[in-house]
């Protein structure tokens, strides 16, 4: 089935999904895209022993028409973004609804920490296990409280010569942040930060770890003898030699490169504080293991300040390589 130009947000009538709901409304009209909002509902059951054993579900009326008022919400709060809303209620568990229905559209965005509101439907959920099984890029946007307001920057993006964005304002994008391991997921990742680099015309950050000195990690067996710095450089030299291939097919955009001692976990979840968004790229397997996402990708949605961009081997082939970008 072909991806179709669409942003496909999950909302549940929580905070949290109202609030990626607005981030992902921003994004659609950046694209020039359609948004394409779903409430999925289970139907909850009971085990009657009155019924020798059998099942006696609960009427679903009172939660159908909930579901569509949390539709009617969205549609309307997405319409004040000014881009086109379609809007669509579907029965069963929501992460697989939404994992289907990624297969034919181009972005997915829900929240995450979203809890109560209609069915008290958790998308934190949603958010662990659609990252993984979406068959296009999936972003999850962090709920932070009412204020909207990140915590302060964290003193290595500091260090690392990251002036702090503005804390409130989810768009523009004024800075995205990339990991990068050497692995072609990773280089999945770095272009589709490209794009939207090139679609909101902002500094792009490309982000390595590398655990020399921090006592853990893979390289901890090192003898003491090693010169760590050495190993930073060659990192260093490696990750150039990747950015450099990548950017042959993105004239005139410009990549910033970092290299640090620590996880890669670690120095993008820091980042997060002074960046709006952070990509990264994880393998997803399928099946029962596909819940897990690797490990860097699954620690940065837990702890991320800003919204994270999942891009997978397969959903990679569904990011389309051209935006059609808001000249506004």
């Amino acid at each position: 089935m072909p991806h179709r130009d669409v942003v496909l947000v999950g909302v549940d009538g929580s905070a949290p999904s109202l609030h990626a709901l607005d981030w992902a409304a921003a994004e659609a009209k950046k694209l020039g895209w359609p948004l394409h909002v779903v409430c999925a509902y289970s139907l909850p059951s009971f085990t009657a022993a009155s019924l020798d054993g059998g099942y006696a579900a609960l009427d679903d009326t009172a939660i159908l028409d909930g579901a569509r008022s949390v539709l009617e919400e969205a549609k309307t709060r997405a319409a004040a973004h000014g881009v086109a809303v379609t809007a669509t209620v579907t029965t069963g568990d929501p992460a697989g609804a939404l994992v289907d229905l990624s297969k034919e559209h181009r972005l997915v965005v829900v929240g995450t920490r979203g809890h109560g509101g209609f069915a008290g439907r958790l998308l934190g959920t949603v958010s662990s296990a659609l990252p993984a099984h979406s068959h296009c890029p999936t972003v999850v946007v962090p709920y932070l409280g009412e204020d909207g307001e990140r915590t302060a920057i964290s003193s290595v993006a500091s260090n690392a010569g990251l002036d702090p964005v503005d804390q409130r304002p989810l768009f523009p994008l004024r800075r995205i942040v990339v990991g990068m391991d050497g692995s072609p997921t990773a280089e999945d990742a770095l272009r589709a930060a490209l794009r939207q680099q090139k679609l909101w015309d902002c500094e792009l950050v490309a982000v390595a770890g590398v655990p020399v000195g921090s006592g853990a990690g893979m390289l901890a067996w090192l003898p003491a003898a090693v010169d760590h710095e050495a190993v930073l450089a060659d990192v260093a030299e490696g990750l150039g030699v990747i950015v450099d291939r990548v950017l042959a097919d993105h004239p005139g955009q410009t990549v910033r490169r970092i290299v640090l001692d620590g996880t890669g976990a670690e120095l993008l979840t820091e980042f997060s504080t002074a960046s709006d968004l952070v990509v990264v790229g994880s393998r997803g397997r399928g099946g029962f293991a596909g819940l897990l996402l690797g490990s860097t990708s699954q620690a940065v949605l837990h702890h991320a300040k800003c919204p994270v961009m999942v891009v997978t081997k397969r959903s990679a082939a569904a990011d389309s390589p051209q935006e059609t970008a808001d000249e506004s």
